[in-house]
């Protein structure tokens, strides 16, 4: 979504474009919290795989 705020614009657009960016729709994150069993620890595995980069 592309919202465009003119220079110069009233309070009245400036308002209309920030109801437009308060809308909230997403995944919620809280369904999938505790449901991968690691068998390493978390910074280990990201070290792991930033230096395959390398």
């Amino acid at each position: 979504m592309v919202l465009i705020l003119k220079k110069g614009a009233n309070k009245k657009e400036m308002d209309a474009i920030s109801e437009q960016l308060n809308v909230t729709k997403g995944v919620d994150t809280k369904r999938y919290c505790g449901t991968i069993k690691l068998k390493e620890d978390s910074l280990e595995i990201q070290k792991q795989m930033r230096n395959e980069w390398r």
